[in-house]
């Protein structure tokens, strides 16, 4: 009960802020997701970041400096697809426990041809083993 007051309290706080959504939109989610490999000179950590739009409206953003370090490019676009898809796992369940049905497939986008290589190949060799580990387990 204390939850729902709090958030009725902000709601009333903040009459101004909202989502634009536009009236033809539609039920899909859609997620962008990059990386900066070894983009930190001094500690060579990635960052990563990544954007959902639902119905065409930006609804969740993150960007971070990421705690480990990537081997390359395509293990470093390969975690950002790992935090995206587990942003998107999220925010499917809470939208089918608000009623909301959303479009399936659910569309990503990566800029990076060997990350997804990766993530179509169910079978990890030599060299993306350690991503295996770290990613999945």
């Amino acid at each position: 009960m204390e939850a729902a007051l709090r958030v009725v309290r902000y709601i009333k706080g903040a009459p101004g802020l909202g989502l634009l959504m536009p009236a033809e939109s539609s039920s899909t989610l859609e997620a962008l997701c990059d990386s900066d490999w070894a983009g930190c000179l001094q500690t060579r950590k990635f960052v990563t970041g990544y954007l959902v739009k639902f119905g065409g409206a930006l609804i969740s953003w993150k960007s971070k400096k990421q705690d480990t370090i990537s081997r390359s490019s395509a293990e470093a676009e390969f975690r950002s697809m790992a935090s995206v898809i587990a942003e998107l796992t999220w925010m499917t369940g809470l939208f089918k426990e608000l009623g909301i049905s959303i479009h399936q497939p659910i569309h990503l986008q990566c800029d990076n041809k060997a990350a997804i290589q990766i993530a179509h190949n169910p079978i990890f060799h030599e060299k993306t083993k350690h991503i295996d580990i770290d990613c999945h387990l």
